[in-house]
């Protein structure tokens, strides 16, 4: 009795002292005289059912620290599982985890800072729901000790609030200060890392560049092997959306050592990371790919598959692409409905044409149709679309569904997306109440939405689909509305990086006609912000608008004079665009283009091949010809790296790059005939250009007729010729000394049949003759897309092709489509004296 009254005392006086000094309590927390024997136990446990036993006979002892533990051994058990979901539930579902559970929430209290969360973290590896009791209590402590948590158990808390998609909730913004208030002292990148990543979402643009040259600066203390640690700086750029190149070259070189070891998962996320920051690597994509085509033979489940189907379909070969689509087919009915998604989009990057397996895909697409987003169901609609999939059934339903989804949107983003998806659909309607949707979110939308709306407005009213008789005059209004509103939300800009960030990927009929020319004056208001971060982008969008603006441009060039030694070499492309296709030299030209070239010396065997191609062409539409440059390009390595990028390209991206070459070398040939750069593309040329010869628009059969009654019949004036070196030109007729026409035939030109041409050192062009004083005259009908937008400024493109004209010996007559539709040549006679004067008058052209 004695005994047990002491103890019952005892007791007493220490809850006593618990409820004084609870800091106290927790030191004297009853456990085990030592835990170590216990845990080195469950350290040698080969299995999960022996660290279970372990927790089954020793529950009533485990400490806190052996609960860690045990949570820690049975993750990494977990890890080693190849169907880990399954191994999950069992886990779960196991009687002891529920011993577990009980005593990870009676012990969380005492559980030091790193415990803590990694029991939180593994927890919600095993899939248990964020609003159950442990995960919520487990948030809560968590939350309560925030700001001591060090580095490490910050960088693991910050993600297991991203793995709940809590980007946004407050918690995460208490991160992101402490990140913000300690990045002096932070020396470890791998802890940043995961951080920028998990505050990405709600950080201001200060300390997104903050972060940025943090991790510059912490670089060179990482291992080249730690391959998540770039991977995570590259998803961080994605998701702030800045393409900062010296970053991204450094992590693609860590990637590059390391490729061997890279797994399917890994390289889908870096490829998908390029592609979104439109961060080109020629050599990673040739590696990823050797590397992925190795794996074809590994994977036989749909899950694995689809994913490599996805990686490697788009830069895969025809051969390649036959073997992984009879793959898929084969495992076609195993599909769910996100894999038939992930397959159909990778199709459309392929520019599939296997119509077996889009019918097959599309119809697992039409039976998960309800179980689509909004974003995924656009996704479905442009790919089939693309893939000229017919199958009224499957679009009727897709109609139903975004019609379905608008009614009850909220979202601008969201409803432009769904409205866009129902204006490329066949037979598209909007009936009164999708456009209410869309009318009582307009205040809300940025320019992106707005001119989404717009185009997909225009798109129902130039294809004249009308289901009501009132519908086109709403559809009308709503155009003014989205007018007004565009040029509201343009008076608002006072931040050039923010308008920026809108300008991105803006393009259209409806903001060029609507706000192009404010959105102009608005920029030239905040040129002086134009700088070395924002220059590129600010070119790049100029080139999408073949809008001329000289004071703009002028700005570009003098900041690249200024500031060169803080752009990277690969921003330069993009500086030299707008130059190039608006045809506009600023006035310091050969120090602005010297300037940009000698920074780009090198980086010449760095930059991807087709870059460089499309560099030159743009240089050489400006008359500018680096030799070093053009010595890179025209050299048989070079020439052997294209050919292996071109192997990577969809076949339409191919075609380009091959004929950019072709006329940059057509260019070199005719302009800088003494770099004896030869001429290589005569097979190219002859069979791309058997296709499009012979084909006048009606502008073009108008001018045909005319020039035959001026010239003096049919016989003296040849339509569609091809010229040395591949130049169409639309009209040619030959001028005695005497300017008398001369009919073909009757001094044996063959036209619209090259002659052969000859390269040796220092040769000429073997031209078919001419009789003496006679010229050859090529007329040439230029239609708006020649000429700049706002003025008569001749682009580039048609500039070089002047000039190489005269070079091949014509006098070259241009017919400006504004001129020829003017009023004053409204009449038959006026545009026939137009055609005489311009031939036979003074001799300019």
């Amino acid at each position: 009795m004695k005994r047990t009254f002491f103890i019952e005392s005892v007791f007493t006086t220490m809850l006593r002292l618990r409820a004084i000094c609870p800091f106290s309590w927790r030191v004297f927390h009853f456990r085990p005289f030592s835990c170590e024997p216990l845990i080195s136990q469950m350290d040698k446990c080969t299995n999960e059912e022996q660290v279970f036993d372990l927790i089954e006979k020793n529950k009533a002892i485990l400490s806190e620290e052996q609960v860690g533990c045990a949570f820690s051994i049975l993750w990494q058990f977990q890890k080693q599982k190849t169907s880990l979901l399954k191994s999950v539930e069992c886990i779960r579902d196991h009687p002891q985890f529920l011993t577990l559970y009980n005593l990870t929430i009676n012990k969380m209290e005492f559980m030091n800072d790193d415990n803590l969360v990694n029991v939180l973290y593994i927890t919600q590896q095993f899939a248990i729901e964020a609003h159950d009791p442990l995960v919520e209590a487990l948030m809560t402590e968590a939350w309560r000790r925030l700001e001591r948590f060090d580095i490490n158990v910050l960088s693991k808390f910050s993600s297991c609030l991203a793995d709940q998609h809590l980007y946004f909730s407050p918690l995460m913004g208490k991160i992101a200060d402490i990140v913000n208030r300690n990045l002096e002292t932070i020396q470890d990148l791998r802890s940043l890392s995961v951080l920028m990543v998990s505050i990405s979402s709600l950080i201001s643009q200060r300390f997104q560049e903050q972060l940025v040259n943090k991790a510059e600066l912490l670089f060179d203390t990482i291992d080249p092997s730690h391959v998540n640690i770039a991977r995570r700086i590259v998803q961080f750029l994605r998701n702030i959306k800045y393409s900062y190149y010296p970053l991204l070259e450094r992590c693609n070189k860590v990637f590059l050592s390391d490729v061997a070891n890279l797994d399917l998962e890994s390289i889908s996320k870096i490829l998908s990371l390029y592609n979104s920051l439109q961060f080109h690597s020629f050599d990673f994509i040739l590696m990823a790919k050797r590397r992925l085509t190795k794996m074809v033979p590994l994977f036989d489940q749909p899950a694995s598959f689809v994913k490599l189907f996805a990686a490697l379909g788009p830069m895969a070969g025809p051969e390649e692409k036959k073997q992984l689509e009879s793959t898929v087919l084969l495992m076609s009915e195993e599909l769910t409905s996100q894999q038939a998604l992930a397959v159909i989009v990778a199709m459309e990057e392929m520019e599939s044409r296997n119509s077996r397996l889009i019918k097959k895909i599309a119809s697992i697409l039409h039976r998960n149709l309800d179980n689509y987003k909004s974003i995924e169901l656009l996704k479905i609609t442009q790919a089939l679309i693309f893939l000229h999939f017919r199958g009224k059934e499957l679009f009727v339903k897709l109609r139903e569904l975004l019609l379905s989804y608008l009614k009850i949107s909220v979202k601008p983003s969201e409803i432009s997306i769904l409205v866009y998806a129902i204006s490329v659909l066949p037979s598209p309607n909007l009936d009164e109440a999708g456009i209410s949707r869309i009318e009582a979110v307009l205040p809300q939308c940025d320019l992106n939405d707005l001119n989404s709306l717009a185009m997909s407005i225009l798109r129902w009213i130039q294809n004249g689909h009308v289901y009501l008789d009132n519908t086109t005059g709403k559809q009308l209004k709503l155009l003014q509305k989205l007018d007004h509103y565009g040029h509201q939300r343009l008076k608002k800009y006072n931040s050039l990086n923010l308008l920026r960030e809108e300008l991105k990927s803006l393009k259209g009929d409806w903001f060029s006609e609507s706000l192009l020319e404010e959105t102009i004056a608005t920029l030239q208001c905040l040129m002086d912000d134009i700088s070395y971060v924002n220059v590129a982008g600010i070119a790049s969008f100029i080139s999408r608008t073949n809008y001329l603006n000289t004071l703009l441009l002028d700005k570009i060039a003098s900041v690249v004079l200024q500031q060169i030694e803080k752009i990277h070499p690969f921003a330069i492309f993009a500086i030299i665009l707008p130059f190039s296709i608006l045809n506009y030299d600023p006035p310091q030209r050969d120090a602005f283009f010297g300037t940009c070239i000698q920074h780009l010396n090198s980086y010449l065997s760095i930059l991807d091949p087709l870059m460089l191609v499309f560099l030159g062409f743009y240089l050489a539409t400006l008359q500018y010809f680096p030799e070093d440059l053009l010595k890179t390009i025209f050299n048989i390595k070079f020439l052997g790296r294209l050919d292996l990028q071109l192997e990577l390209l969809c076949p339409s991206l191919n075609m380009k790059v091959q004929i950019r070459l072709m006329e940059l070398n057509r260019a070199v040939c005719l302009e800088c005939p003494e770099y004896q750069i030869p001429w290589f593309h005569d097979r190219f040329c002859q069979q791309h250009y058997n296709k499009d010869i012979g084909i006048l628009n009606g502008a073009q059969q108008q001018i045909y007729k005319m020039l035959a009654e001026v010239l003096g019949g049919i016989n003296c004036v040849k339509a569609s010729v091809l010229t040395p070196y591949y130049h169409t030109v639309d009209f040619e007729c030959i001028l005695d000394k005497r300017k008398k026409p001369l009919p073909y035939g009757g001094h044996k030109i063959a036209l619209g049949k090259l002659p052969e041409m000859h390269w040796e050192s220092n040769t000429q062009i073997v031209e078919s003759r001419l009789p003496p004083e006679a010229e050859r005259i090529a007329l040439e009908f230029l239609d708006l897309r020649a000429f700049c937008r706002n003025i008569p400024h001749l682009k580039g493109k048609s500039a070089m092709k002047k000039r190489h004209l005269e070079i091949l010996g014509y006098r070259v007559i241009q017919i400006p489509h504004f001129e020829w539709n003017s009023m004053t040549m409204s009449t038959k006679d006026a545009r026939m004296d137009y055609l005489r004067e311009r031939i036979f008058g003074d001799g300019k052209s």
